[in-house]
């Protein structure tokens, strides 16, 4: 017998309005939308909150974080730090999460390969013993300036989860870190990176080398690979109009984190997607003295949100941008429905008959937006 629910009296945000109703969850997934009240017994009463499609996360730096909570500081528990980050994204509202994870060593001393054997096995781990709420694929983050990205790029390039792969370059003097000065600052705060100037002026050297040596046979092989495996393709951190030509010339559909507006501006002139980070547009500003989110939204050159390095920022990002200027519908189709069409998932990011059953309850407490309860094909709840 199909296993029926009831959400009654929500604000229910469809993908062009907003409706006063009721929805009805049948064995994982929307049957039916209604703009009246139901009348069923035992019908969830939503007391008016917002009903909300669960958030599609397609970059998120959070499992690393659970894996080295500090500098030096490896977790012994793979599978613990595997469920923590989980319980963050799910606890975020995010019911689909693409876990960003880097492949490049570059001085970490193959800590950070390590690592990433540990994270996708105690993730399908995780999966198989059906200890997972959010659903979690992965989101390989190549650093083709790295020596050791192809080979570890190999090694996983066939893990029947990968559902993304970004091309990016993090030699210091371009792209994200143009401002050595600010890349220095931030590898001090982050691990106690200390240089003298000699030797910061020799790391450099070393990184530009590297990218010499590296970069252009290493993009062209990972983006050959993933090409013939049908994977999506983002650029990240592009900078000048030049790098997006590059970029779409490949077969990139993705611009991530563009860096200047003439580069956003480029992407979408080329019919790139355009994705910014959460926090940027929560903060008002790039931590790294980048173009702000806030900024692209208003020259009409923002089409999805990450949550980077914040889970919980997802949600009151989109939130922000309801506020200046962009319908609530619309705000939420860069956390939902347009990640979704950008990644192929047909079956969610909209509040529709024949979706899954991806939802949140949400009320607005002093303007901010808080998580009630979640829905995840019916049949997590959180």
């Amino acid at each position: 017998m199909a296993m029926q629910t009831v959400l009654n009296n929500f604000q229910i945000v469809l993908p062009t309005e907003i409706i006063r109703g009721s929805v009805v969850l049948e064995d994982g997934r929307i049957q039916e939308i209604d703009s009246e009240a139901s009348s069923v017994s035992g019908a969830i009463d939503g007391d008016g909150d917002f009903l909300l499609p669960g958030l599609i996360d397609v970059h998120t730096d959070n499992l690393e974080r659970h894996f080295a909570p500090r500098p030096a500081v490896a977790w012994p528990s793979a599978i613990g730090a595997v469920l923590a980050h989980d319980r963050d994204m799910f606890g975020a509202g995010i019911t689909t999460v693409y876990d960003a994870i880097s492949l490049g060593d570059y001085d970490s001393g193959g800590e950070r390969r390590a690592m990433i054997g540990k994270s996708i096995e105690n993730l399908d781990a995780a999966r198989a013993h059906g200890l997972l709420k959010a659903d979690h694929f992965l989101h390989f983050r190549c650093e083709v300036s790295d020596a050791g990205a192809l080979d570890i790029f190999g090694r996983y390039a066939d893990h029947p989860r990968l559902g993304l792969v970004s091309l990016m370059d993090h030699t210091p003097g371009q792209g994200q870190w143009s401002d050595l000065a600010i890349y220095r600052a931030f590898r001090r705060k982050k691990n106690g990176r200390v240089w003298t100037d000699a030797e910061f002026d020799a790391y450099i050297a070393q990184r530009r080398a590297d990218r010499e040596t590296y970069s252009t046979p290493q993009r062209a092989e990972i983006r050959r690979q993933a090409a013939a495996r049908g994977i999506p393709l983002a650029s990240h951190d592009d900078t000048t109009p030049d790098e997006v030509d590059r970029a779409r010339q490949e077969g990139v559909a993705i611009s991530e984190f563009p860096t200047t507006l003439t580069a956003a501006q480029q992407a979408r002139a080329r019919d790139m997607k355009i994705v910014m980070g959460g926090p940027n547009v929560v903060l008002g500003r790039s931590h790294s003295g980048n173009v702000s989110a806030a900024e692209l939204a208003v020259h009409g050159l923002l089409d999805a949100l990450s949550s980077d390095y914040v889970p919980t920022s997802l949600l009151e990002a989109a939130f922000v941008l309801a506020g200046n200027g962009m319908s609530l519908p619309q705000a939420l189709a860069t956390v939902s429905a347009t990640p979704a069409d950008m990644l192929g998932l047909t079956d969610r990011g909209r509040i529709e008959p024949g979706r899954r059953a991806d939802l949140l309850r949400v009320r607005l407490v002093d303007g901010h937006p808080v998580i009630r309860s979640i829905w995840r094909a019916d049949d997590i709840r959180f």
